[in-house]
């Protein structure tokens, strides 16, 4: 059992919260917040508060800490809590530029501590079916990836929230929802190579963007297209289209409280087949596969160079929504 530290209680973190309640793998220990209403919340369910992160970094009942951050605080904090010997689960974005995932890599990579991402759309169970099949050669060639994120959640934010923050969160819809696609995208394909986005505020004043489209281009010609809405109502699908057959998973709710996916896969010479996955937790799942790693189990399914990766296109692409030219990713150093 691995005891661990919520850095951040908001609206996600008291999900974490929530989610580990029943787990055989992780506890929350504490939970640390500069809100103090926040705190309470999670008080009231018997968990120990701080509001500071030095504090639970100096608990010796702390063996972890799960972030739940402000992407501009992930960096320094991986860094601190390695230091501290503690393992770090951090939500994503890891960082959002590719230097500051470097140093946060090397810090955990010197001190032995296990690093986790918040990426759960990995184990949602018909996209370890998906990836098994672009692996085993069933859909043929793995060509294209196409998928979409939206939701409406964040229409009831304030507008000094720092979710709509252009400098604490740059392009908003990546951050909220595309991001997860990219990551699944360099799970299919491995690291991309350039990319092209587009940026736009069509529907509210958000002031880090509304609607986001983004092209990815990786080695071997594949291509990955990606949109992300932060008014539309949630819509989620993914599809990976083969040589041989495609594979299509449209979510039926947001992971939050997911209600199942509808699958539908057709290979060359047999009629189309839809089936239902009930639903799944897998944040949960997530957060186990990183307890388990931690203390000294099963290796955790997402790999540094694939955390790396992701990082080095949320850059690129955040300048190319910015300039409006196709941008490249840097190699792997």
């Amino acid at each position: 059992m691995i005891n661990a530290a919520v850095v951040g209680l908001g609206w996600w973190g008291q999900k974490i919260v929530s989610d580990l309640e029943d787990s055989d793998h992780m506890r929350v220990a504490v939970g640390v917040d500069v809100d103090e209403g926040a705190r309470r919340r999670v008080g009231d369910r018997g968990v120990r508060t701080a509001s500071a992160i030095e504090d639970a970094l100096a608990d010796d009942a702390v063996d972890a800490v799960v972030l739940c951050s402000p992407h501009r605080f992930h960096a320094e904090q991986i860094v601190a809590a390695a230091a501290a010997g503690k393992h770090v689960f951090c939500e994503k974005p890891l960082t959002t530029t590719g230097e500051e995932a470097r140093r946060a890599i090397a810090a955990v990579r010197a001190t032995g501590v296990q690093l986790g991402i918040g990426h759960e759309r990995r184990f949602e169970p018909s996209m370890l079916r998906l990836r098994e099949m672009c692996g085993s050669g069933e859909l043929g060639t793995p060509l294209v990836l196409e998928g979409n994120f939206s939701q409406d959640k964040f229409l009831d934010l304030p507008p000094d929230n720092w979710r709509l923050s252009d400098e604490h969160a740059p392009v908003g819809p990546l951050s909220a929802t595309g991001i997860h696609l990219v990551d699944l995208a360099i799970a299919v394909f491995g690291r991309p190579t350039e990319v092209w986005a587009r940026l736009g505020t069509h529907a509210t004043t958000f002031e880090n963007g509304d609607t986001l489209t983004i092209t990815m281009g990786f080695e071997k010609g594949r291509t990955a297209m990606i949109t992300a809405i932060l008014t539309t109502p949630f819509a989620g699908r993914v599809t990976v289209l083969g040589s041989e057959g495609w594979m299509e998973i449209r979510d039926r709710n947001h992971p939050e409280a997911p209600r199942g996916w509808d699958v539908t896969t057709v290979l060359r010479g047999s009629e189309p087949e839809t089936t239902f996955a009930p639903p799944h937790p897998t944040v949960r799942d997530n957060l186990e596969a990183f307890a388990r790693a931690a203390a000294g189990g099963t290796p955790y399914p997402v790999t540094y160079d694939e955390m790396l990766a992701n990082v080095d296109a949320f850059e690129a692409i955040t300048r190319s929504a910015r300039t409006g030219r196709v941008e490249q990713v840097p190699a792997a150093t």
